[in-house]
């Protein structure tokens, strides 16, 4: 295996099909040549190296803990993403993956091949984002434990049984596996079942903690080591284990769906799925986007500072994002594998920043690190090839690798 850290080029493989690979619950790999510790990407057989020595050379544009919301259209509240007011986005929305999904596209490539502004290529425009919403409503029934239709539910519900899935989940679910691995299982994707138990859109006089005996027993089946994966057939050893795609899944359907704008001629747009943005080209030739970052727990009513990126995906995981108090006490989304509670962590919030095609990565990882905490996190990110990130801590300060560009209000 390759001891070095990896090409930004080779990165983009993680999206490859895995149905050359067949999975037998030997998901752990070491590395025989060096005592260090690894970071693995989700790939085929050989995973891909992560450590690196830090770049700081390497380029990278950041926004700061902003539940990225839909508003990243031309002429909405300061600092989020826009285009001049010569070249309006064909903007379309709609609701997917527990979020309002939007993609704007403010400039596509006409016959020649030359960029023209999207509101002259408009049935075009509206033909791509139809596309690619199409994909995210295909991915959604596919990947979602709360649909009983899904994929994931056919698996969560066949008894310890096989069965048959298609590419996208095979290859979402063993990418699920290596990111488990890579937290040391302090991240799993079979949390589904303490997921369960717990209700963050409940309305504030009927939100309540889960009953302590169901979640002590719904621990006892949590172990990503439960799955087994050969080809496009899945199934659970512990038949009351229960698959959670919710921390990757989003990332996995937005660099799908730049695909499919991309492959319609987009040359500039964004895709925004909530917590998970990605830019497409820059706002135009000359300018790259900037994207406003809102403070935690403003309910987006203030941002904290901005970022100029082009061709980046940013992801943002918070505390503040699903919660509920109960008995004066606040409990957030991300849960610990261990306790069935919120993760104890003395971040509000993180962002990560990589090149697209990459949200998958940062998807996963983002909440990794708000699991880990600001020191480990810091360190995780620094040891991880092209991906830098900023921070807030619980006390209000911000912090940043080094490669991470923030400019604060």
């Amino acid at each position: 295996m390759n001891q070095n850290a990896i090409e930004n080029t080779e990165l983009r493989k993680i999206h490859s099909m895995i149905t050359d690979k067949i999975y037998k619950k030997t998901y752990m790999q070491t590395n025989q040549h060096s005592n260090q510790k690894k970071h693995y990407l989700p790939g085929r057989s050989s995973g891909y190296d992560l450590r690196k020595q830090k770049q700081t050379a390497y380029p990278a544009f950041v926004f700061l803990c902003v539940l990225m919301m839909a508003a990243v259209l031309s002429g909405c509240g300061a600092g989020f993403p826009g285009a001049s007011a010569s070249a309006e986005p064909v903007t379309g929305e709609n609701y997917y993956l527990d979020t309002i999904c939007t993609v704007s596209i403010f400039e596509m490539a006409d016959a020649e091949g030359i960029s023209v502004p999207a509101s002259e290529m408009k049935e075009e425009a509206d033909t791509a984002i139809s596309a690619a919403f199409e994909l995210c409503a295909e991915m959604d029934k596919k990947l979602s434990r709360t649909n009983e239709s899904s994929e994931i539910s056919k698996v969560n519900n066949s008894d310890g049984e096989w069965t048959e899935v298609s590419d996208d989940t095979a290859e979402l679910v063993g990418s699920g596996i290596e990111y488990s691995k890579l937290a040391d299982g302090r991240f799993d994707i079979t949390i589904g079942g303490v997921t369960d138990l717990w209700d963050f859109h409940a309305d504030p006089e009927n939100a309540k903690l889960p009953d302590k005996h169901k979640l002590a027993e719904a621990l006892k089946h949590v172990d990503y080591n439960n799955i087994e994966i050969d080809s496009n057939m899945l199934r659970l050893d512990d038949p009351k284990t229960k698959i959670d795609l919710g921390a990757i899944a989003k990332g996995y359907i937005g660099d799908r769906m730049t695909e499919v704008l991309e492959d319609r001629g987009v040359t500039s747009g964004i895709v925004n799925l909530g917590g998970n943005v990605i830019c497409i080209g820059g706002k135009t030739a000359d300018d790259d986007f900037t994207v406003g970052v809102e403070a935690p727990f403003s309910d987006r009513t203030e941002i904290v500072g901005k970022v100029k990126c082009r061709n980046k995906t940013l992801v943002t995981s918070g505390v503040y994002e699903r919660k509920i108090e109960v008995g004066g006490k606040l409990y957030h989304h991300i849960l610990d594998p261990e306790t069935g509670y919120s993760v104890k962590t003395d971040l509000d919030a993180v962002t990560l920043i990589a090149d697209k095609g990459r949200s998958m990565d940062i998807d996963a990882m983002s909440t990794i690190c708000l699991i880990k905490g600001y020191n480990e996190a810091k360190e995780f990110i620094e040891e991880t090839d092209g991906v830098e990130a900023v921070f807030i801590k619980h006390d209000g300060s911000i912090d940043k690798t080094d490669g991470a560009s923030f400019e604060a209000e």
